[in-house]
């Protein structure tokens, strides 16, 4: 068979693919072209045949020079199939895909690889909300882990300080995986008391208790099918960890009242903020309960983990912060807040651009709106609410709960956003409503 009758039947093959895909020689020319890609991305120019980096990146030169990954290479060393995920110039834009490298040898036992092409739809590299935003390796090594496991049943555990974009993630694994149809259902830890736990995952019937007055389907059986996440694992009361942990283990469960168990069908994804293993060192968390939730840990990096991708985080805030004005940033605004350590990482960084909106004289930020933005964040711990300081509340020998709701009320009482409030005192905002739930019952 010629060459140009081998290419005519590699084309074909191509074709069998539902995603786009190409062929590949060993000197990177893109050399057949499946409908899919031609229709996805244009197809090729007149020329006979271009570069895969060039057509994918942009780059002069192959990806593993440019400091990437190189799918062909991989597959090329190992001779086996290679997957790797990447960010491809598109005509909507940068977009995160999964390439899935095949080596092949044609009649004469020339290599030649397929490049088959799979749209990562759950992340975004270009300003866009309710969307995990990233292109830097840090995010995309993220981004590859989701997708890895979000086609799985595996339980996940996302650890990460707040503010990092835990339920975002795990909105991102719910959406790669095939219960993406079904319901994605929250359930905050943090807010759950002893008493409140057993009604709000597990439901009631009518009568169960004084106040019962209809039967109320818990959050385990809205996730039917779907998926189930615990948002702020590490705050499950211990008494009630038990039921849990049996929950996971039997996946049934019984409303209150009921005396039938139920079946549960659901994926479970979880989320701390915590060192899990400390508390388990401690006897604060079942030991048992964490290695069932931990099948398979994801690190979220923090902000100042991924500084490359802070330009398009700060476009993408703008964006949502008023998507009728052209906002921007001055680079030295930009470079000012690269050095700006974001202990509350993503909420923080939304926070400080709110403010510059605000602070603004047009439509440009400058480096000067920002600083005075910073400025307003306390340098040191305020006083208590009536202006006592440790000293005198020592000698009232306060609780260390009425020192802590002493703090919070006047963090209030200075800062009107409760979100500022949390960061300032190093708790989520879940955390912080529940706190201040507590004093209100003291």
């Amino acid at each position: 068979m010629t060459e140009a009758g081998w290419l005519n039947t590699m084309t074909n093959v191509l074709d069998s693919y539902q995603d786009p895909a190409v062929l590949i020689d060993a000197d990177y020319n893109v050399v057949a072209t499946n409908s899919r890609y031609d229709y996805r991305f244009g197809g090729l120019s007149s020329a006979a045949s271009e570069k895969c980096y060039y057509l994918s990146h942009g780059y002069q030169r192959p990806c593993d020079l440019e400091g990437e990954t190189c799918p062909m290479q991989e597959a090329r060393d190992s001779d086996k199939r290679a997957s790797v995920l990447h960010i491809h110039n598109t005509p909507q834009g940068k977009e995160h895909m999964v390439i899935e490298t095949i080596p092949i040898t044609d009649e004469e036992e020339r290599p030649y690889f397929i490049e088959v092409m799979k749209q990562v739809r759950e992340v975004s590299a270009e300003p866009i909300a309710n969307k995990m935003i990233g292109r830097s390796p840090r995010f995309n090594e993220l981004v590859e882990l989701i997708q890895r496991v979000g086609e799985t049943s595996t339980n996940v555990l996302l650890v990460g300080p707040s503010g990092a974009g835990k339920e975002l993630a795990a909105q991102a694994i719910h959406a790669a995986s095939p219960r993406v149809r079904k319901p994605f259902v929250t359930v905050e830890c943090s807010g759950l008391s002893d008493s409140l736990f057993e009604s709000e995952l597990f439901g009631h019937i009518k009568g169960a208790f004084t106040g019962a007055t209809h039967n109320r389907t818990g959050l385990v059986q809205s996730a039917e099918g779907g998926t189930l996440f615990l948002d702020e694992v590490g705050d499950v009361p211990l008494a009630q960890q038990v039921k849990l942990l049996r929950l996971i283990e039997t996946k049934t469960f019984r409303p209150v009242g009921e005396s039938k168990p139920m079946a549960a069908d659901f994926r479970l994804v979880c989320a701390t903020h915590k060192n899990l293993l400390a508390m388990v060192e401690k006897g604060e968390f079942r030991e048992d309960l964490f290695h069932r939730i931990s099948t398979f840990p994801i690190q979220l990096p923090g902000l100042e983990e991924r500084k490359e991708d802070l330009p398009l985080l700060v476009e993408s805030i703008l964006l949502r912060i008023d998507d009728q004005a052209p906002l921007r940033l001055t680079d030295e605004a930009l470079q000012l807040l690269a050095t700006y350590p974001f202990k509350g990482n993503i909420r923080e960084l939304k926070n400080i651009l709110e403010r510059a909106v605000v602070l603004r004289a047009d439509d440009e930020i400058g480096a000067d709106v920002i600083q005075r933005s910073l400025n307003l964040l306390p340098l040191q711990p305020l006083p208590s609410r009536d202006g006592k300081n440790l000293t005198s509340l020592a000698r009232e020998k306060a609780s260390l709960e009425q020192v802590e709701q002493a703090y919070l009320q006047q963090l209030l009482a200075t800062y009107s956003d409760k979100t500022q409030v949390a960061e300032i005192a190093g708790c989520s905002l879940r955390t912080l409503y529940r706190k201040l739930e507590q004093g209100e019952d003291a």
